[in-house]
């Protein structure tokens, strides 16, 4: 069968949706052969298996491993884009910086909405775990973030999220703050004044979407 626009970019969703790594390397392959923008390849073919790889989470059919087994092949299709990702000022839709607050270590919620964000063409620099609130704002100035995310899992690390508000307010940057985690709560974010609060990974797309459209005032 001729391989056509349409047929690769649903190999491409299909790779991401059953893990496969031999199929994302394959696909993506002729998606640069067939002139395929790294902007579509990945917002109508990665991106579209990775929101129907959320959908099934959020709906209990699949678990955290499998979500990160889809987050993998993800960014191995990522990685084939990568260098002519450039070459689009179109393929990415914005710059997030994430982490989790300083005294933290957990990190297996940040990755899953790591992989959802990159799934829905976002770029995302992950600082890790225990991060101090002025890497936060560094990362932001340097890689020109359009938003700074941070999860707590421990109600004595809260006080991070709140550092991380001040210190951006303190340099006045324009940017966006996105918080959640175990303990966390839109009481809380609201309290600190903090700009969004996201309850789970498979919601963190619609909620940025959601931001960058009121930021551009659409």
């Amino acid at each position: 069968m001729m391989d056509t626009k349409e047929n690769v970019l649903q190999m491409l969703k299909r790779a991401v949706e059953t893990w496969d790594m031999e199929l994302v390397h394959e696909a993506s392959a002729k998606a640069l052969s067939l002139g395929i923008t790294p902007y579509e390849a990945i917002e109508k073919g990665l991106g579209q298996g990775m929101v129907n790889i959320s959908e099934r989470f959020n709906e209990g059919e699949i678990f955290l491993p499998q979500v990160l087994a889809a987050s993998k092949a993800m960014e191995e299709g990522m990685a084939v884009f990568e260098p002519y990702i450039g070459k689009d000022s179109h393929t990415t839709k914005g710059m997030i910086v994430i982490g989790t607050v300083q005294g933290d270590v957990h990190e297996i919620g940040k990755h899953v909405v790591c992989a959802f964000l990159r799934g829905a063409g976002y770029s995302v620099f992950d600082l890790g775990r225990d991060v101090p609130p002025d890497d936060f704002l560094e990362a932001a100035k340097e890689k020109k973030a359009y938003i700074v995310a941070a999860s707590a899992l421990m109600t004595t690390t809260l006080i991070g999220q709140k550092k991380i508000v001040r210190c951006l307010k303190e340099e006045e940057l324009n940017v966006q703050t996105l918080f959640g985690g175990a303990c966390c709560t839109r009481k809380w974010v609201e309290s600190i004044g903090g700009d969004a609060y996201c309850s789970c990974g498979s919601e963190v797309v619609e909620c940025v979407d959601k931001m960058l459209r009121a930021r551009k005032g659409d």
